[in-house]
């Protein structure tokens, strides 16, 4: 197992590069995706790694060289994805309440296709047919994910077509002649059962019957990791068990394998990512003793948006004391990133760590307050490069047009 980064260079790289600053960890995106591909050895399984978790063009060229795939949430994802170097034949693209015009500029690039609602098929079946292959997505309306924020297969949920609409579906496929690929559900994030992808199974093998054309059956992401003591992640060796067992006992009727996906983002690179901050201001009060850091939920909007836990570390004085402080940001908002959180003894001065900030961090990020945005580095071979160059007061003056 890849050690995590120590302390003594997570401080190095906050002096070298200043802070806050994302820091990521190649080989632990690495060692991720090999644990995924282990496991569903016995399978036919392919990997397309979610790049909305993180998008940073040397991150992709660094998974693509990896071996993995890559999903794609919209078409700027896309032409990341092209010019990170990825072929057209592995690049996924699954649209969300798009306009059909994004999916024709898909088509274009010749990726692979996804479509979420009723209105886009018919638009697709009318203009291409039988002439290139599409996949469907669904919703299984099943209630999956760590909360409802981050649950996207349930029965209210805006995500695919309902799966009890199969019958538009299939009159739109049979009147358009179309070429349907596979099937995709997603159910959410943070999934820790794995018997909930079993499930998605279960609906998708009732209808695939109805698609003569399909090679792939897409089970989506959403595999949990520990963010915090006493979490336990989503067991990938069951998983691909289960997903194996139930694969078998649904042999396609004509006897034509079904290929396996999956979409992993966050499981792919949130451990191997590290938020550095450094404190600002140490208040006391009757009500908390306050820890006030150089950022917010400008870089870091995952606690203040759906709750998510980061585990913070004092890597500046990891022997001192433990005491109970309320991490805060510097916006000019409630910006708390945790709430009596037990550190060792912080002074104003330290260095504090978030773990697990791979994922939807700075992705997420945005120069709210006019305040600039972190520099990215990775570190790869046991050195550290610069991906992305901190923001400069420049930056926040790009694209206005001063007219006045």
């Amino acid at each position: 197992m890849i050690e995590p980064l120590s302390h003594e260079v997570l401080i190095q790289l906050a002096e070298q590069y200043g802070t806050p600053l994302y820091v990521y960890h190649a080989e632990k995106i690495k060692e991720q995706y090999n644990r995924l591909k282990t496991a569903f050895s016995k399978t036919d399984a392919v990997f397309f790694y979610a790049c909305k978790a993180l998008t940073n063009v040397n991150i992709l060229r660094y998974i693509k060289n990896a071996g993995a795939n890559v999903d794609c949430s919209s078409i700027n994802e896309v032409k990341l994805a092209l010019h990170a170097g990825f072929p057209p034949s592995r690049i996924l693209y699954t649209s969300n309440g798009i306009a059909f015009d994004e999916i024709e500029e898909a088509q274009g690039l010749g990726v692979i296709i996804n479509i979420d609602s009723l209105s886009n098929l018919e638009k697709f079946g009318k203009k291409f047919g039988h002439a290139y292959p599409v996949g469907i997505r669904l919703r299984p309306n099943i209630l999956a994910g760590g909360n409802i924020k981050i649950s996207t297969g349930h029965d209210k949920s805006k995500f695919g077509i309902p799966v009890d609409q199969i019958t538009r579906i299939l009159e739109l496929v049979r009147k358009y002649d179309m070429f349907i690929r596979d099937l995709h559900i997603h159910t959410g994030s943070e999934i820790q059962d794995v018997d909930v992808f079993i499930q998605g199974i279960d609906i998708l093998f009732r209808i695939t019957h109805h698609f003569p054309d399909l090679e792939f059956i897409d089970l989506g992401g959403g595999f949990k990791v520990v963010s915090k003591p006493g979490d336990k992640e989503t067991d990938i060796a069951l998983l691909a068990e289960k997903v194996g067992a139930a694969f078998a006992k649904h042999p396609y009727k004509n006897g034509k394998p079904l290929q396996i996906w999956f979409e992993p983002g966050k499981f792919m690179v949130s451990e191997a990512g590290f938020f550095l901050t450094r404190v600002n201001v140490m208040k006391e009060t009757t009500g908390a003793d306050f820890v006030s850091v150089d950022s917010g939920f400008n870089h870091l909007i995952r606690p203040m948006f759906y709750d998510a836990y980061h585990h913070i570390e004092n890597i500046s004085n990891p022997g001192g004391p433990v005491k109970n402080y309320s991490v805060v940001g510097n916006i000019c908002e409630t910006d708390t990133f945790a709430w009596d959180r037990p550190l060792n003894e912080v002074r104003e001065g330290d260095y504090l760590v978030f773990r697990n900030a791979g994922a939807y961090g700075f992705e997420m990020s945005s120069n709210f307050n006019s305040r600039l945005k972190p520099a990215e580095v990775m570190v790869i071979d046991g050195q550290s490069k610069l991906i992305r160059k901190r923001d400069v007061f420049q930056d926040l003056l790009r694209n206005q047009l001063e007219v006045i």
